[in-house]
């Protein structure tokens, strides 16, 4: 285990959440429990802007919320004047339901619905970042019926593959977002948008992927956008205003993640930005990003309570929790990593290495393969680090298991911020056959 974490102990050895007992968070909460260490979400949020601030250039630092959407979230958010990203009408109602600042709001995803596009028209939402043309016809249709503008700009997909799970890897030329630029079709859309004159088209995005820990793809693809639109400036006479350049920073999960802060990440973006302004004569952009996992992963903690015990002679053991799968598909998805602790013995010298396994019916219902442990008694509790991204934002009510609470923790201060589920909100939607 390393450092970072051996330090959030107090005198008897209990793993600290932002100054909160976690031990006594899961008696008061009760498990499974999601506990989020607020102080190091606002602290990430203000790194990411003093970097900015720091290298002179205008930005915004767009919190992708499809790492963990809730009202307490976008609160958290707004409250440290940062902008959201939504990728669905539901996580643009969840803003609105947290008076978030609807200017402040970009709307990504690769098939809108029109029902989507139009709540974000009505809502006067900051910009909607297009996908593809069908996306283009459909918001140019509701915008002309409607009377209205909006600001607009270009997914494009730039020919860098991230070097990370295939899974996430998004900026290749064959993915399912964005349009391509060697073949012509960001170019081609851009034409397209450029005659609307319901489309205020402000800029071009690209994301290359998540969880990369190398910088070299994030500059490569900095470089290509501003060739483009240095290309695009000459050609259209169209002028960059923003520089979308996404997110994707990589963080540590176990011993083996080596990652550079994420704001490194962010320095080396913005200074390559000028770099190829200054040499293309260009005027200097706006740089946004779009950090999720970065910002949410590392401040959360999936509590849990261990139950059940499983030797096998040979084999490692099974130590079970009353959790798994339905708060934290990642590892049964795509063999995501993580660490553990007992969150009552942190620092106590591990004796056995076992296997974390969840509650649901599934043989691939296991957290951690490897994870060396003291030895666990049943009624302990045991806490999954950095599981702040995708996990309860992916849960879901496998085995009619209710999903887990969230609470956010600030200097010792605990909130309930998303209750958890009852077997009755498991039926609430079910309607009778007799």
């Amino acid at each position: 285990m390393n450092e970072q974490h051996t330090q959030q102990v107090n005198t008897t050895n209990h793993l600290i959440i932002d100054g909160a007992d976690a031990v006594d968070l899961a008696k008061t909460y009760g498990t499974p429990l999601i506990a989020y260490d607020v102080s190091a979400i606002r602290q990430q949020i203000r790194r990411f802007k003093k970097v900015f601030e720091s290298n002179h250039v205008a930005y915004a630092v767009s919190y992708a919320s499809k790492a963990f959407a809730t009202v307490g979230m976008f609160q958290l958010v707004n409250q440290e004047d940062a902008h959201i990203d939504v990728v669905s009408g539901g996580e643009l109602y969840t803003a609105i339901q947290a008076d978030f600042p609807m200017e402040k709001i970009s709307f990504h995803g690769n098939n809108k619905s029109r029902e989507e596009l139009e709540m974000a028209v009505d809502h006067h939402i900051g910009v909607i970042i297009l996908d593809n043309f069908h996306e283009i016809d459909l918001l140019s249709a509701i915008l002309e019926a409607k009377h209205e503008t909006v600001k607009v700009m270009l997914r494009l997909t730039p020919g860098v593959s991230a070097h990370t799970h295939k899974y996430d890897q998004t900026g290749q030329e064959d993915s399912k977002f964005g349009f391509d630029i060697r073949s012509g079709q960001a170019q081609q859309a851009l034409q397209k948008v450029l005659a609307d004159t319901h489309m205020d088209m402000i800029g071009i995005h690209a994301h290359i992927g998540s969880q990369i820990f190398k910088v070299n793809g994030f500059v490569l693809a900095a470089q290509k956008l501003v060739d483009l639109a240095a290309d695009w400036q000459t050609k259209f006479n169209f002028e960059t205003r923003v520089l979308n350049v996404g997110g994707g920073f990589g963080i540590r999960y176990t011993q083996e993640d080596d990652p550079i802060a994420p704001e490194q990440f962010v320095d080396a973006i913005v200074k390559t930005v000028q770099k190829q302004v200054s040499l293309r004569q260009i005027k200097m952009p706006a740089i946004w990003i779009e950090p999720g996992r970065s910002i949410a992963g590392p401040a959360g903690y999936s509590l849990y309570t261990v139950g059940s015990r499983k030797e096998v002679p040979g084999i490692r053991p099974y130590v079970t929790i009353d959790g798994g799968m339905g708060d934290n598909i990642r590892p049964a998805l795509y063999e995501a990593q993580y660490e553990a602790v007992l969150a009552d013995r942190v620092n106590a010298k591990p004796e056995e290495t076992v296997r974390i396994a969840g509650k649901y019916c599934e043989s691939g219902d296991i957290l951690i393969q490897k994870q060396a442990l003291p030895k666990s008694h049943s009624g302990e509790v045991l806490a999954l680090l950095a599981t702040g991204a995708y996990g309860y934002s992916m849960a879901s009510n496998y085995n009619r298991n209710p999903r887990p609470a969230v609470v956010f923790v600030e200097k010792g201060q605990a909130k309930l911020i998303v209750k958890r589920e009852s077997y009755q909100d498991l039926v609430s939607l079910d309607c009778s056959f007799v």
